[in-house]
């Protein structure tokens, strides 16, 4: 009997829900879209109900779909997005009907409040945790404790998005390593949690849960959800990773300095290592990766497809009606017209900061500009300026890592970005690098958890046949004469970048 593998990619905007054969092909996949709450400045919040309502459906229509037997089903593994905070009481009832997600930041009080006791720097080089401390599950563990300590009381541990979906599964309270990695107690270098950090934290150790392996079998299903799924109870649950940590695997980058470009709303550089890539001012955010003893190290730009998506909606509106109305994709007419610009765009700098600054930047508060917008630039320029500038902003995070380790020599690029020919040209021209696409794509995150599943259940004898998925569809190579230009706009646009950092600060202090 052919053995098959489900796999959920839970992510910010819904679950997809992917069948893979023994050999790590993708046979077809279904998405099904969750919302995200805003209750207050700074709340994100998502109900883990809805979590498990999409992995029903998305699961019972992929079933379908592939007629495929429940009894086929061998195994199932999980990717989930980070920083989650789902608190449960003893007998795994959830305290919360919504619970904060990975970019909430209401705990601004309770990470200051941390800080005041303990070194903020060396809680960066124990955890790695580089994203705004704020955003991390211990800080949002803290707010519950200040501000709902009813429910506080009652909570026994507190799990991430991912780790629900396997208790609701198994019954099993755990996590893995990778997910455990953004708890903001883990100590990378020890690969546990930080007795230190729960100590000045003033919580339980028991609050936290038990770490396994990303290929560990927690269990098998139970008849219930087993029921509710269409599937049968002896499917093997593996644990699977943080989302971060399985695209990096899905992509490629589970061998030293191996490194891969994701290009969604956010966008990102990670390079694997056995070494955490730690700098207390640029601040590379730091996953322990899926695959034992190594490392996915990574700095982003907040704002990256969400700064294209902003052009669509206000300056390309026109563009978004004719495709919705001709049935075609309006990023792919929106990168024809900016392919009638050129280099440089005429002189038009763009800096995609709209959703504010990393750790990296100068400052926090810097925000995007067009700069050199004059009379003689068209829509096409502005188009190409803001598709510039996103790959200039990630030429700062991989100049970074290359001072930090050595890095192989060609970009895989994976991610919605990744579909424009022109964008992809445009990634090679500013990285002088080889930029490569190959059939894997969106699959990544998705690819990793299913590679965790095989190898924890025997199916592979290790992560190499991920290297036989990928299939090359294109390779670009960077043009001398656009890359010696780019050189030169680089250095602006990093002068811009300060400068823009400054007024910021200004603006921040502005009581209007």
């Amino acid at each position: 009997m052919a053995k098959f593998i489900i796999v959920w990619d839970l992510g910010t905007g819904g679950n997809k829900a992917s069948l893979y054969d023994e050999e790590g092909n993708c046979l077809a996949g279904v998405f099904v879209p969750y919302d995200t709450i805003y209750p207050a400045h700074g709340w994100h919040e998502q109900k883990p109900s809805d979590w498990w309502k999409a992995v029903v459906h998305s699961t019972r229509q992929l079933l379908n779909i592939t007629n495929v037997k429940k009894e086929e089903i061998y195994c199932c593994s999980i990717s989930g997005h980070s920083l989650g905070a789902v608190p449960l009481d003893k007998h795994g009832n959830l305290l919360r009907e919504q619970t904060p997600i990975w970019s909430d930041s209401r705990a601004v009080e309770q990470a200051q409040r941390f800080f005041n006791g303990f070194d903020e720097i060396k809680w960066y080089t124990i955890t790695g945790n580089g994203f705004p401390p704020p955003l991390y599950s211990l800080f949002k563990i803290l707010w519950y404790k200040d501000i709902e300590p009813d429910v506080f009381k009652k909570i026994d541990k507190v799990i991430g998005t991912k780790d629900y979906i396997n208790f609701k599964l198994t019954g099993k309270v755990t996590t893995d390593f990778s997910y455990a990695s953004g708890s903001g107690v883990y100590d990378l270098k020890n690969w546990g949690y930080s007795q230190e950090l729960i100590e000045a934290s003033k919580l339980s150790y028991s609050i936290f849960p038990e770490i396994v392996q990303s290929t560990e079998i927690i269990g098998q299903m139970r008849p219930n959800p087993a029921e509710e799924l269409g599937l049968h109870t002896k499917v093997y649950v593996v644990s699977g990773g943080v989302d971060n940590s399985c695209m990096a695997l899905g992509s490629k980058a589970f061998k030293e300095g191996r490194v891969y470009n994701s290009l969604g709303s956010s966008s990102w550089i990670a390079v694997s290592s056995r070494k955490p890539l730690l700098d207390p001012f640029a601040r590379p955010y730091v996953f322990a990766h899926v695959v034992p003893g190594f490392f996915a190290s990574a700095l982003a730009i907040i704002s990256a497809g969400s700064s294209f998506r902003w052009l669509r909606d206000h300056i390309a509106i026109d563009l978004k009606t004719q495709a919705d109305n001709q049935g075609i994709d309006v990023y792919d007419m929106m990168t024809s017209e900016a392919a009638l610009s050129r280099v440089g765009a005429h002189k038009l700098l763009f800096n995609p900061s709209l959703g504010g600054g990393m750790p990296m930047d100068k400052s926090v508060h810097i925000r995007g500009a067009f700069i050199g917008i004059d009379l003689i630039h068209t829509r096409a320029d502005i188009i190409r300026a803001v598709m510039e500038g996103i790959a200039l902003g990630l030429k700062c995070c991989l100049d970074k890592l290359k001072e930090m380790a050595e890095l192989s020599q060609e970009m895989l690029v994976v991610g919605g970005g990744s579909k424009s020919k022109l964008w992809r040209q445009i990634y090679a021209d500013v990285y002088n690098m080889k930029v490569i696409k190959t059939n894997i794509d969106a699959q990544a995150a998705a690819l990793g958890a299913a590679a965790c599943a095989a190898v924890g259940t025997g199916l592979w004898k290790s992560f190499d046949q991920i290297d036989k998925l990928h299939i090359i569809e294109e390779c670009m190579t960077p043009i001398p004469e656009n890359m010696e230009k780019y050189q030169k706009i680089y250095k602006i646009y990093k002068r811009v970048s300060n400068i823009l950092s400054d007024i910021g600060d200004d603006m921040e202090k502005m009581d209007i």
